[in-house]
């Protein structure tokens, strides 16, 4: 199959290392140096090296805030039978843009990156496939995530989104919080510097990733929940109240525990 990957980032650069032994694979990507360590590819700076190559499948890597722009760009130099896909842990718009835009798609959420995931090992790791897509688009990326052990779940968008809400925005926000709160210590504890470890890859994330999956529509009540939870801690802490906690802290050692 000929292969467009949009965007030579990381996880471009992951696909096309899975793909390009058993598949024709090309990149595109406006920044060359982007490139230099793509191997067994082409490499595309121009749209019209995009129509001579004929992809069968696109699949869209840029960073999500630029994810739209970048099919309206490429889409008049696809051949119309070219499934598109996109690989975006936010899905806003997407299912409307699909839709309208005369092509066979599929959208996957490969729920792992290469801040925090050992790329080599995912058999932990998660990927999502929804399921509004087109079959044989679906079934490519299922074999593909199978190959790499992922556990895959199959959502429509709405239950992609309601998951990324819960997912990403609650581990987010509580990183958020940490890191407003937090100050430089000359002898942090075990803990302390394992919750920097995690601020500082979440935070590595591009602005615009962030503030999406916080301006999800189902992000606010997540994020409610903690302000309810935050109360309730508060109140204990301050009224010393022990057999609160120990309340407290089954209930949350249930949770983690189940």
């Amino acid at each position: 199959m000929r292969i467009l990957v949009l965007g030579a980032g990381k996880m471009g650069s992951f696909f096309l290392d899975l793909l390009s032994f058993d598949h024709e694979t090309a990149v595109y990507e406006k920044d060359p140096m982007r490139m230099r360590f793509t191997y067994n590819t082409r490499r595309f700076t121009t749209l019209e090296e995009i129509r001579d190559f004929k992809p069968e499948l696109v699949i869209n890597a840029v960073t999500v805030k630029y994810t739209l722009k970048a099919f309206d760009e490429v889409m008049p130099y696809l051949p119309d039978d070219c499934i598109v896909s996109d690989i975006a842990s936010v899905k806003t718009g997407l299912k409307e843009y699909y839709e309208q835009c005369g092509h066979r798609y599929v959208s996957t959420h490969p729920m792992f990156g290469p801040t925090f995931a050992n790329l080599q090992q995912l058999s932990e790791e998660n990927a999502i496939i929804i399921n509004e897509g087109d079959y044989m688009g679906r079934i490519f990326f299922k074999d593909l995530y199978q190959r790499l052990d992922l556990n895959i779940y199959e959502y429509s968008f709405e239950e992609h989104d309601r998951t990324v809400a819960y997912s990403l925005s609650i581990p987010f926000v509580s990183t958020f919080v940490f890191a407003a709160v937090m100050k430089h210590q000359d002898a942090p504890g075990t803990t302390f510097k394992r919750h920097m470890r995690i601020a500082k890859g979440v935070l590595g994330e591009d602005d615009y990733l962030l503030q999406e999956v916080l301006f999800n529509p189902y992000t606010l009540d997540q994020v409610a929940q903690i302000r309810t939870e935050l109360k309730e801690l508060l109140h204990i802490i301050d009224t010393k109240d022990a057999d609160g906690m120990k309340a407290y802290l089954k209930k949350i050692r249930h949770n983690v525990n189940s």
